[in-house]
């Protein structure tokens, strides 16, 4: 039996996640239902909601009911559940408890101003429009590092917030690597000719939405506890394991749009909604780390909705709601359509090869950016420039530059690198799954996903914030983030793609 301490503690941390659930729904609704004007008090309504949750997360109530819950853990195994969510929770405040509630609160307002900025900059494709906006973000998590000490980098205090415990020179290290792998592969794979036409016929919305919602319910898309809709910038939010939402964007003449970005966003999905439910209203009902949630939505894109075997199953849905755009389609030119090395400007589309390369680029803007050595008003040009260099291809506009990405206007900054660490999460859970489930080729081309989703929800899902990154990959992967097993599965997936010797 737990102590009355520890009973407390978990009330208290309960109304916490009500607060913390509450905000997240005004948001999943400013990005997706709320009419344009409602953005100003929009931005208010969460501020409020932040400065109560802040003041109770920060509070010396908490700390002290914290403290007397830890001095009833004695005998308790450090596994213990627990023990572990008392630990979670003093992690928490004592970040929160460093951090005045008036910065707090203003960076929650300016997250929800800067959203409704970028919204209309990037429909104008006018950076200007923006700039204000993305200065005070800045400004604000300069503020917000300032509070905090205990660093070797400044950009540590941001990374900690999506990957706790990750550090800069550790995130350098392994981009440094992945970078000197993929930069050589793109330029042997880049000009070579793949037929792309598949993937721009004009596919009728209606059809693509007939779509996207078959390959979700083959993933777990359950209609009773998720919803999906339309918005700007796809992404997933969830409010309990039984209240998942996710968002997609469809265009008319390109498909791979809606339909991998909702895989994408699925992947989140079950995640948040695979956690135990013992573990709602704690802490640890929560994801702790953006790279392993990363994983699992990079996992379900590209390794699943990429992979030669689910092209088999894919083609003839696709064929069916295409309205006639894609008869005599063949699942090997979709398998080599979807996997071609093309360098793009827009990161949400780019194929999996050169996905890592935008990451890279926006990894280091942000330090640059965060350290002064780049202002606001260089920013385009610097983009541009690494864009060039890095990818080789020119960026015709803001629309398609700088401004193609949400996080930034909501102050999420530290959030991108997890995009690529959770590319090598995932190719490391692959090789874990490919070996524990020995016919997964023939269940995805019999578009037979259930062994695998509960394959990831046992290994991962399950545990919500129970294990730190190091510690979860240790139990189901063996050991630490790598970049080798993500560049051998790209090599022998293109070497597939090209009929070539890549390995």
């Amino acid at each position: 039996m737990t102590g009355p301490a520890i009973e407390q503690l978990r009330m208290q941390l309960a109304e916490l996640w009500d607060l913390r659930r509450a905000c997240a729904v005004l948001q999943w609704d400013q990005s997706t239902m709320m009419p344009p004007l409602g953005a100003s008090q929009r931005a208010e309504q969460i501020a409020t909601l932040e400065r109560i949750a802040h003041e109770r997360s920060s509070s010396d109530r908490l700390g002290e009911l914290i403290g007397a819950a830890e001095g009833e853990l004695d005998g308790l195994p450090s596994d213990a559940m627990e023990v572990r969510l008392v630990a979670e929770a003093r992690r928490l405040h004592e970040k929160d408890r460093r951090v005045p509630v008036e910065l707090a609160v203003a960076r929650s307002r300016e997250a929800s101003r800067g959203y409704a900025v970028w919204v209309k900059a990037r429909a104008a494709g006018d950076f200007s429009a923006f700039a204000g906006a993305l200065e005070r973000n800045f400004r604000l998590v300069r503020d917000y590092i300032a509070c905090f000490d205990d660093y070797e980098d400044p950009y540590d205090v941001v990374l900690d917030d999506f990957a706790p415990g990750m550090r800069t020179a550790q995130v350098s290290r392994l981009f440094a690597e992945l970078r000197s792998a993929l930069r050589p592969l793109i330029a042997e794979l880049g000009d070579r000719a793949i037929d792309m036409s598949p993937l721009h016929v004009e596919f009728p919305v209606s059809g693509q939405r007939r779509l996207v919602d078959r390959v979700l319910g083959w993933m777990g898309f359950d209609p009773a506890a998720w919803r999906l809709d339309d918005t700007v910038h796809p992404f997933e939010s969830s409010f309990s394991v039984t209240d998942v939402r996710l968002t997609t964007r469809y265009e008319l003449s390109h498909f791979p749009t809606a339909l991998y970005g909702a895989m994408h966003e699925c992947g989140h999905g079950l995640y948040e909604a695979g956690v135990a439910p013992d573990l709602q209203r704690t802490p640890l009902g929560t994801i702790r780390s953006s790279a392993v949630h990363e994983s699992q939505s990079r996992l379900w894109e590209n390794m699943v909705g990429r992979s030669r075997a689910f092209c088999g199953a894919l083609t003839p849905a696709l064929i069916e709601h295409s309205q006639g755009r894609l008869d005599g389609l063949r699942p090997d030119a979709l398998f080599r359509a979807v996997n071609a090395v093309r360098p793009s400007t827009i990161r949400i589309e780019a194929d999996e090869t050169t996905y890592g390369l935008h990451i890279v680029i926006r990894f280091e803007l942000e330090r640059r950016l965060l350290a002064g050595d780049l202002s606001v008003a260089e920013l385009p040009e610097a983009w541009n420039s690494l864009m060039l260099e890095y990818l080789g291809v020119r960026v015709a506009s803001d629309a398609e530059g700088v401004l193609q990405d949400v996080h930034w206007s909501e102050g999420l900054v530290g959030y991108f690198p997890t995009y690529a660490i959770g590319n090598l999460i995932a190719a490391q859970l692959w090789e874990r799954a490919q070996a524990d489930i020995p016919d997964l080729d023939a269940q995805l081309a019999d578009h037979r996903l259930g062994p695998l989703r509960e394959w990831l929800r046992e290994q991962v899902h399950r545990h919500g914030s129970r294990y730190s990154d190091p510690q979860l990959l240790d139990r189901v992967v063996g050991g630490p983030v790598e970049v080798g097993p993500f560049i051998n599965h790209l090599r022998r997936k293109l070497g597939e793609v090209y009929e070539l010797d890549l390995a």
